[in-house]
Order: structure tokens, then sequence, then C-alpha cells
């Protein structure tokens, strides 16, 4: 496992703070769950495919999290740290640095069905229990928030990618950070 080195914790800090702030201003409220629509999902994708899984965990979970925490949203913290988190991951082991479309387009959507399949079980099993729904209308909340994940997850997986495309063409040595002649170990 490679060395935390100062330039590795400065990305890392600063893609916590892009996906912070895409979960912050694209935020749209949807239905009466306190839930909402945001773009935190481009700088996940972007970051999976760009600097890989390690980085794409830390910096989707973290930054998700602290967008709900900034935005009066804590109760989605711990589901947004597991949730994005995990997409991150997924996104990173299939997709780093990855030049085929097809393959960027298939870590998206894997990245997809786990965050949404999180954000479902989390809600379903503990949010919306804790706040006092019967059992079967926790569960119904938590599929009414399905199709916005659905649609959070398809922007934020298209203009993640289309970003991902467009940095690699402006700056192609992107690819080659994270590797050891780039950093200061």
């Amino acid at each position: 496992m490679a060395r935390v080195s100062p330039a590795r914790i400065a990305l890392a800090a600063l893609l916590i703070a892009l996906t912070t702030v895409l979960t912050i201003v694209g935020r749209i409220p949807i239905g009466t769950t306190g839930g909402y629509f945001n773009l935190s999902d481009v700088a996940i994708v972007f970051t999976g495919l760009t600097f890989g899984p390690w980085m794409g965990m830390v910096a989707g979970g973290v930054g998700a999290a602290l967008g709900d925490v900034s935005l009066g949203a804590p109760q989605f913290a711990l589901f947004s740290l597991l949730a994005h988190g995990l997409q991150g991951l997924i996104i990173g082991l299939i997709g780093y640095r990855q030049r085929r479309l097809s393959v960027m387009i298939l870590a998206w959507f894997a990245g997809a069905v786990a965050m949404i399949g999180c954000y479902f079980l989390g809600e379903g099993l503990v949010l919306y229990q804790v706040q006092g729904s019967p059992a079967s209308s926790g569960w119904i909340l938590a599929a009414a928030e399905v199709p916005w994940n659905v649609v959070q997850a398809a922007i934020g997986g298209f203009l993640g990618i289309l970003l991902t495309l467009a940095v690699r063409k402006a700056y192609p040595p992107i690819d080659r950070l994270g590797q050891r002649k780039t950093w200061t170990e």
C-alpha cells in the first residue's frame, strides 16, 4: 500500500471539498422525507475514474456526508458516508484509468446500484423506523426516494464521465497522478 504523502492528503481534501460543494450547490428538495437531489455523483464518478477506488471512497463518502450536515440534513450523513463511499470505491475498482467508454459506464452503473441500494436499505431499515413511521410506511418512504436516486445517479454518471473525458483531453498527465514518480513520498 502506498504511503500517505502531503500531496495525496491535499488531493483528498480538494476532492472532498468538490464533492461537498456539488452536494450543496445542486440541492433540490424532494418529497416530504427531507431528502434532496444533488450533484455529488458528478464528483464521485470523476474521482473514482480518475484517482482510483480509495480516493473515490474517501471523497465520495466524506464529501457527501459533510454536504448533508452543512445542509441541515444530518439524518442522512451516515447513509451518505456509506452509500457514496461504496459508490466511489466500486467505480474506482472497475473504472480507474480505463479508456474504454463501455468500462466507464459499467463502473458508473455498478457504483450507482450500490449507492441506490445502500440508501434504500438504510432508510427502510433504520432512518424511517427511528422517525416513528410504521414499518410498512418506512419502506414506502424509502421506496419513494429510489426514482430520485436513479435520476441523480444517471445525471451524475453522464456529467462525471464527460468531465473525466474532458479533463483527460485537456490534461493528459492526470492519468499518471498517484504513480510513485509523480508524488512526493
